[in-house]
């Protein structure tokens, strides 16, 4: 089975022997090792790259468990490296493995930044290392590896990635989509209930195993009872007080907000979820709270409430919010006040809300999620705030439809959610 990522392997393309150590991030069972091992790989060779050139190790290997320790890695890197005057590519598959260890190390012992390190001091090395925990990768990256280190993060499958590989009616292609996501392996499963199991298995022996371990959790009850919450309220504005509440009113859990926080904070540092924040666009601030939470794949979400709530127009919001984050913009959440009329003819502000405000440098856009138009209620409903900005910024209305793209008297583009989601070029047009 081979999908292509081709969004990230131009990446790589481009930062190849940068000088920099490229750190690919993103949840676990993406697709982080299959780019790097193989699709890389396979593009270096048709490059006429020699495979004794290519230094490769899975550390999540338990063959490889000696090579944690990172003297032991570094002793064996460089014995691969023999000719001063070849080009060598160093690949290093889920790292946490051994940053983990570093908390437990002596003052002055060798830490895998040191390897790292002093392996980009040698003139004929390109590295590449994966790991699945943005805390440890991403935001060290700067302050360990003192600028050399070069970020890309990989996301579950695109609907167009999904597309191109499994074919045929673009209608039955998303309904299959959008109810169990776009992890690569859950392609190969050929029954739904395989399908499930799968999904449901990396909750509980990956994601939850890793966190609870990594951080210590004292109530892995808690964790799920948190994840469920957020899995069941996406799309909807929430913050750890609220979350505490919940579960002490419904659950009967008393846990203290502090704690709820720093939950939130393990599970968007494992990518499980992002948090989209409340932005003013009037005011251009943003708000300290609430914020929206959404699930970084639709299908792990689903599995993990057992199906149960397929609210069509919340998941379709999730599902456009990681189209838009895969496709490199920022995502906030807009904030607009307008004013209306009530019953009695008084005129008074009303706040309403923008699904996303989508900025990639100095792009911006306004984008409202709605399954459908035909209602001239609801679609006046949908249309106000994007109304209210009076700005010039486009603004653009994606509903469930196959219709092509068309603009209204208010210059608002109306887009088809398949033609969103198949074209990124779209919404430039």
């Amino acid at each position: 089975m081979h999908i292509k990522r081709d969004r990230y392997l131009n990446q790589l393309i481009s930062r190849k022997e940068n000088g920099l150590i490229k750190v690919i991030t993103g949840i676990r069972r993406c697709g982080k090792s299959y780019l790097l091992f193989h699709i890389f790989y396979d593009h270096l060779i048709s490059q006429g790259v020699k495979a004794e050139q290519i230094i490769d190790i899975a550390l999540d290997d338990d063959t490889n468990a000696m090579y944690r320790e990172p003297a032991e890695l570094s002793r064996f890197i460089r014995s691969k490296i023999t000719d001063k005057e070849t080009m060598y590519y160093i690949m290093i598959d889920e790292v946490q493995y051994a940053i983990t260890q570093e908390e437990f190390r002596n003052p002055g012992e060798i830490k895998l930044y040191d390897v790292l390190n002093g392996l980009l001091r040698l003139r004929n090395v390109d590295i590449y290392v994966t790991g699945s925990n943005s805390k440890m990768l991403s935001k060290d990256v700067m302050t360990e590896f003192r600028g050399r280190g070069d970020v890309v993060e990989v996301y579950p499958l695109s609907f167009k990635e999904y597309y191109d590989f499994v074919g045929g009616d673009k209608s039955e292609a998303y309904e299959e989509y959008a109810l169990y996501g776009g992890m690569p392996l859950v392609i190969s499963k050929k029954t739904d209930d395989e399908k499930i199991k799968y999904l449901s298995t990396l909750f509980t022996e990956v994601y939850f195993k890793d966190i609870i371990e990594r951080y210590k959790i004292e109530m892995p009850d808690v964790l799920g009872e948190l994840t469920d919450d957020l899995c069941s309220s996406i799309g909807s504005l929430t913050n750890a007080t609220k979350i505490a509440n919940t579960l002490q009113t419904v659950k009967n859990i008393k846990v203290a907000s502090p704690t709820i926080s720093r939950y939130l904070e393990y599970l968007e540092e494992s990518f499980l979820f992002r948090c989209s924040k409340r932005y003013d666009v009037k005011g251009k601030k943003y708000f300290s709270y609430p914020s929206k939470y959404y699930c970084t794949d639709i299908g792990l979400r689903n599995v993990r409430l057992n199906l149960r709530q397929q609210e069509e127009t919340h998941i379709m919001e999730n599902i456009i919010y990681n189209e838009l984050i895969t496709r490199g913009y920022s995502v906030d959440v807009g904030v607009v006040e307008v004013y209306e009329n009530d019953e009695a003819g008084n005129r008074h502000k009303v706040a309403c809300e923008i699904d996303f405000v989508v900025n990639r440098g100095a792009k911006k856009y306004y984008i409202q999620s709605a399954l459908s138009m035909s209602d001239p209620v609801k679609a006046k409903i949908e249309l106000r705030p994007l109304l209210g900005t009076r700005d010039f910024f486009k603004k653009i209305v994606v509903s469930k439809s196959s219709m092509k793209p068309w603009t209204d008297e208010d210059g608002i583009v109306h887009l088809g959610l398949y033609d969103f989601l198949l074209n990124e070029d779209l919404i430039n047009m």
